[in-house]
């Protein structure tokens, strides 16, 4: 049974060109408890690194949890709260002219997450002053331009 009280976890994608060089910025937040994370790839999609932060905060969850998630994607936020990509996974990640759905790979540990525990998905605005969107964000610049960018295993 997850704990009552719920983990915040704010998260911003960041990438320069798309694709390019790209990171993610997360903040969790459990009652008094603070932490930060942030990652830098090579070459992404912005889509991606949106995706890839809300995965590394449901990561870092021990147990089964109470999760609110912030995002400004509302391509992440509306494929999880108006069911698009529970759809996406039940038609085998194909799009209706049977092409391969983008992001699959990254939906598939998201909704797999999702099962483990108690999420609800919350869109604010980007770059409108949120405190903690707005540190999501550098922390996803920095992470970018840093010198240790990793693959994201995204092909063109």
């Amino acid at each position: 049974m997850p704990a009552s009280d719920p983990v915040h976890i704010y998260t911003d994608g960041a990438c320069s060109g798309n694709p390019g060089p790209g990171g993610y910025g997360v903040v969790l937040i459990y009652k008094t408890v603070r932490k930060e994370m942030k990652r830098g790839f090579l070459r992404t999609t912005n889509n991606r690194m949106e995706l890839r932060a809300v995965i590394a905060g449901l990561e870092e969850l021990k147990r089964p949890c109470h999760a609110r998630v912030y995002s400004d994607s509302q391509y992440v936020v509306n494929a999880m709260t108006k069911g698009w990509a529970k759809g996406w996974k039940r038609r085998g990640w194909r799009k209706t002219d049977g092409s391969p759905r983008l992001n699959a790979d990254l939906f598939e540990q998201l909704l797999d997450l999702c099962d483990q525990h108690a999420v609800v998905f919350e869109w604010v605005r980007g770059h409108a002053g949120h405190a903690e969107n707005e540190r999501c964000d550098a922390l996803a610049v920095a992470a970018r331009e840093g010198p240790l960018l990793e693959d994201d295993g995204w092909r063109d």
